[in-house]
């Protein structure tokens, strides 16, 4: 299926380089390290050319030129939904059997609730370009996780015994990427994004629960509050911008598809396929808006880690993955001042349209990123 997919991704990839080589007589432009540029020799840049500041790898560089960000991510969520249905704490408990699962050796019922989780991500990337055609980027983020859970006393019933918070926090996976320019004029560019992701993050992060039989051990956290995959990942994708007067625009496909079929721990992410689209608008020299749509679709984890065996939904592989659609907010401020010419201050806010997951999981509510950028 993986490779099926691979190869699927890779003709759509071929298309779309020969739909756009076919178009009109290509006029050289340069790319500075901004955007699309009209060829100067200077760091002019024109902002409203910037992708969302979630978006990554979304623009190239001109020869020489390098750049580096940093963006720090909140992510909110609160309650629990099956497929696209809330549903309460105590029915997920008081279920018989587990209908959320149907894996070999997981408990008959989810004692163990989670409510809510946060998720900090603070990344940090460089990138440069050797040629015209070609930037580099390499990225790592490090992560700060937090779920907090309500345990039900016993096998049955709802008496709750009480509430338990687990914590991770470290490096993720290290993320390196060629973006390759494959047309360019005065109004449009496309570029192929090739990459690889490398398993940096640890995946055997630990900490203390309250089981429903009041014991509290220390064991190894569910797959959502590890940092990484465990997994070496290829990371395709292809990025559109255009830009007219104060108008800009875009969209970008990116995926993960994992290269091994389980990790040390003997499981493996499902792959994910992304798909999102932008329009912003320049106000002033200095300050533009953009809009954007987001849509993913992720396969359930394969696999399962022989470690993280316990009576709550995030322990089991079946309940990850599914089809979300969000929608993103943003704000871009340009410095115009020589001192401030080649920074870059950004803001996006985004939140879910439609949701439908696969078993029983913690939602996705809301999401903050915020990030710099300096290029020279």
């Amino acid at each position: 299926m993986r490779i099926s997919t691979t190869l699927l991704m890779a003709s759509m990839m071929a298309c779309t380089i020969s739909l756009s080589s076919a178009q009109a007589t290509e006029k050289e432009f340069h790319i500075n390290n901004h955007g699309i540029h009209t060829g100067h020799s200077d760091k002019e840049h024109i902002h409203n050319d910037y992708a969302p500041i979630s978006v990554m790898g979304s623009h190239m560089h001109k020869a020489g030129d390098f750049m580096f960000s940093y963006r720090a991510m909140h992510m909110n969520m609160d309650g629990n939904r099956t497929g696209t249905n809330r549903i309460g704490l105590t029915t997920i408990a008081t279920t018989k059997p587990n209908i959320f699962s149907n894996i070999a050796g997981q408990p008959p019922t989810l004692r163990v609730v989670p409510t809510d989780m946060t998720m900090d991500m603070h990344m940090l990337s460089a990138m440069y370009a050797p040629t015209d055609w070609l930037t580099l980027m390499i990225m790592n983020n490090y992560l700060k996780k937090e779920m907090n859970h309500i345990t039900f006393a016993g096998a049955s019933g709802t008496s709750i015994l009480g509430n338990f918070s687990t914590k991770s926090e470290g490096w993720g996976d290290t993320k390196v990427t060629g973006l390759f320019k494959i047309f360019e004029n005065s109004t449009h560019h496309f570029h192929l994004n090739i990459g690889l992701s490398i398993p940096t993050g640890s995946i055997n992060e630990t900490d203390t629960v309250l089981a429903p039989n009041g014991t509290t051990p220390n064991l190894r956290l569910p797959y959502a509050m590890q940092l990484g995959t465990g997994t070496y990942d290829f990371l395709p994708g292809i990025t559109y911008i255009g830009s007219r007067d104060s108008w800009s625009w875009g969209a970008q496909y990116t995926g993960e598809i994992r290269l091994e079929s389980k990790n040390s721990e003997g499981y493996a992410w499902g792959d994910k396929h992304s798909l999102t689209t932008w329009v912003a608008y320049k106000w002033a020299p200095w300050i533009s808006t953009s809009a954007r749509f987001t849509g993913s679709t992720q396969s359930s984890i394969d696999g399962i880690d022989s470690k993280i065996i316990a009576p709550v939904q995030t322990a089991n592989p079946d309940n990850y993955g599914g089809n979300i659609l969000e929608y993103g907010l943003g704000i871009n401020l340009t410095g115009t001042k020589a001192y401030l010419k080649n920074h870059r201050l950004a803001f996006e806010v985004t939140a879910p349209l439609y949701r439908d997951l696969k078993g029983v999981q913690l939602e996705n509510d809301w999401a903050v990123t915020i990030g710099w950028q300096y290029s020279f």
